[in-house]
């Protein structure tokens, strides 16, 4: 019988960190990933994200996007950044449920709804 693949609505956080943890951990990467080494990693991936719209219009991006193959390409992308995402969190040993809510706690202060409810500003231009 084979594992059930886990969906956002089943894996929790330290579900994932543990997996990557243990890929990690089989391959003997942890000495290569100090913090400047994942952050790097985390850079490049999130480049690699932003080349799927450089010089393309919303249209042709909508486009893209409906190509199943170019859309799981993207979805790779994401997960790469999601990878080193969480492996920071875990090297570092910050939660990352608890400091994504404390930065959106904070985002909320800086961006009330009534003054930022469809603008695009920055919170210092509100």
């Amino acid at each position: 019988m084979t594992t059930p693949v886990p969906s956002d609505s089943t894996a929790t956080v330290s579900q994932l960190k543990a997996q990557i943890k243990e890929f990690v951990r089989e391959r003997d990467w942890d000495q290569f990933h100090f913090p400047k080494d994942l952050a790097i990693g985390l850079a490049i991936e999130a480049g690699e994200v932003l080349e799927h719209f450089r010089f393309r219009s919303n249209e042709e991006i909508e486009q893209r996007l409906a190509n199943g193959a170019l859309r799981r390409d993207l979805g790779h992308e994401l997960a790469d950044v999601l990878y080193f995402t969480l492996l920071m969190c875990a090297n570092l040993e910050m939660d990352a449920s608890q400091i994504l809510e404390e930065k959106l706690a904070l985002s909320r202060q800086r961006y009330p709804i009534d003054q930022a409810k469809g603008k695009n500003l920055k919170y210092t231009e509100l």
